[in-house]
């Protein structure tokens, strides 16, 4: 070869049969499964999710017997345990799903299913006069839980709908895998939908166990509910001395307290009651020590919005507490409530910094204290409500906080950039080009809600004929102000001499103060827009003028009107890290 001499092997591969290939490709397949936890039964060593009673295995009308997970493969199945226990032999892979349904009493599409279980448990509720609440994934769990399913209606005592709704459709969804039924107006009704997994030939019995089961689950929800309003919300602050939040963080006393800091300070900037907003902080984690909250964790928030509203704490104080959680997950509505945001604000705020200080910020996938959700909603809230808050002064007045044993100021830097970051995520979801993102975040806005203002404007800007033409010229500008270097940079209009140079000077200055205040306002679209139209004149210089002459002042004049130009445009974004070939 042109580089010298190699050495080659050729060798050939004999094919294999398929028969031979699949039982050690299926062992591969099943090896490879996402199972958390692989279970062995009996004596042997085989593990799997669960234990496998028997294997089908078949290539066209051809039985592979291959030992499977300690199996010998062959062409026997089963259909539903109840209503037909006995064997289904396969005469080829394609009558599996056919035979499965009308034989064996099995339907064996999980989405065939999962519409079946909608469809009965839709029309069920109906029959009784109201609505089922289905959530997507409990319909997905009960899917999963049987074969053939059929819908129940059960019924509990009347007098059980005195306890909060949140708390009955808790255990109903979570503990007994029920379908809660509502009235036209979203109110709970004494009634839920069950799915069976058997047709059963006394309905009646399958019913009265259903309403048997979830009597004293009611009948627990309803004893807590009345232990928890014998005493006042704000009695149980004490508590939470107790409560560790985090070893080194101190207390959810510790937290509270840093939190009402926090939000005094954001109702003080926003104008917002801080009396009100204070009074929210030091009530919000109280109802976590609540019997209702340790039975029903996920009530957090809710019940202290229940028991406020009881104890006759203010209207906007009792709303608070149950948004200090929202938003909960992805795609969760935000803070509707004044007070209800800053204190979701300072709350995460607070978590945040605190983590950080401690050197737990989130590696690779571990995330143990949902930094990466926190951070989100930190954003959102600024972002959709919106709130001009300067995210990087709220982190160090939030420092200020924590105890002189933590050096929390130190990891403000870092806090700030980890939280901006999540913004790239943010933006991608809503299908903003990540060249969009990366011109305004080189920028590295403090507010959120301006950083979201660029961010739209830089997109209309990128959709204009003249973007391209600019976002050049920037990268054009940029390098050679780099190239620059140490010299003197002085614009002197009355120096330049060609009329492509004089043009864009006059077009620029023309433009000047109405691209300025419009800037100032945080107008960025128009203002880009306006900046847009001296494409045609940037193109133009670029053609018929050489910058870096030899006439040092003619030079510096050319240099500082280039300067000038792309300063405008870097009050928005770094145009220039638009790729816009």
């Amino acid at each position: 070869t042109p580089k010298g001499r190699c050495l080659v092997h050729r060798s050939v591969r004999p094919g294999r049969t398929t028969v031979s290939l699949v039982s050690e490709l299926v062992e591969k397949a099943l090896a490879a499964l996402p199972i958390p936890k692989r279970m062995r039964w009996g004596d042997g060593e085989v593990e799997f999710v669960r234990p496998v009673h028997w294997v089908v295995l078949l290539f066209g009308d051809e039985v592979i017997a291959q030992p499977v997970l300690g199996i010998m493969a062959g062409r026997v199945t089963h259909g539903h345990r109840f209503h037909h226990p006995a064997g289904l032999e396969l005469a080829d892979p394609a009558s599996y799903e056919t035979l499965l349904k009308e034989q064996g009493q099995v339907i064996p599409s999980f989405a065939e299913r999962r519409a079946f279980v909608r469809q009965q448990v839709e029309g069920t509720a109906a029959g009784s006069g109201g609505h089922a609440m289905i959530d997507d994934e409990l319909l997905d769990e009960v899917t999963a839980l049987v074969e053939w399913p059929v819908a129940v209606l059960g019924e509990f005592e009347q007098r059980f709908l005195a306890v909060p709704a949140e708390a009955l459709i808790k255990t109903m969804q979570g503990h007994q895998k029920y379908f809660p039924v509502v009235d036209g107006a979203g109110r709970l009704l004494p009634r839920f939908v069950a799915v069976s997994n058997i047709l059963s030939r006394d309905p009646a019995q399958v019913r009265a166990g259903n309403e048997r089961v979830i009597r004293p689950r009611f009948s627990d929800a309803d004893f807590f509910w009345h232990q928890d309003l014998k005493r006042p919300l704000g009695d149980r602050l004490e508590e939470l001395k107790g409560v560790v939040f985090q070893t080194r963080l101190g207390s959810l006393a510790d937290k509270t307290e840093r939190v009402d800091r926090l939000v005094q300070f954001l109702a003080e900037t926003l104008d917002v009651d801080a009396h009100l907003a204070s009074r929210a902080a030091i009530l919000s984690r109280c109802d976590l020590v609540s019997d209702m909250v340790r039975e029903f964790p996920e009530l957090q928030g809710t019940m202290g919005r229940h028991y406020a509203h009881r104890g006759g704490e203010p209207a906007d104080v009792a709303v608070a507490l149950e948004e200090l959680y929202q938003p909960r997950h992805a795609g969760d509505r935000i803070p509707h409530s004044s007070i209800g945001r800053i204190l979701a604000l300072a709350d995460r705020i607070d978590t945040l910094e605190g983590i950080f200080a401690i050197g737990q910020a989130p590696t690779g996938v571990k995330d143990p204290f949902g930094l990466r959700r926190a951070a989100l909603g930190v954003l959102r809230i600024l972002i959709e409500t919106p709130l001009a808050i300067d995210l990087e002064l709220l982190l160090r007045f939030g420092a200020e906080g924590f105890s002189s044993k933590l050096d929390a100021a130190a990891v403000v830097p870092e806090v700030f950039d980890y939280v901006m970051e999540r913004l790239r995520a943010y933006y991608q979801d809503r299908g903003v080009a990540p060249r969009v993102f990366d011109a305004v975040h080189a920028r590295q806005p403090t507010q959120p809600y301006d950083f979201d203002r660029r961010i739209h404007a830089v997109t209309a800007f990128s959709e204009l004929p003249e973007a391209q033409i600019l976002a050049a010229a920037n990268k054009r500008i940029r390098n050679i102000l780099r190239q620059a270097g140490e010299t003197a940079i002085r614009f002197e209009p009355g120096r330049l001499v060609e009329p492509a140079e004089q043009q864009l000077a006059a077009e620029l200055a023309a433009l000047s103060d109405e691209v300025s205040s419009l800037l100032a306002a945080g107008e960025y679209t128009p203002a880009l827009t306006r900046l847009a139209t001296l494409g045609r004149a940037v193109d133009r210089f670029f053609d018929q003028v050489l910058v870096m002459c030899e006439d040092p002042a003619l030079r510096s004049s050319r240099l500082g009107l280039l300067a000038s130009l792309e300063a405008l445009f870097l009050q928005v974004a770094d145009i220039s890290r638009l790729d816009l070939q």
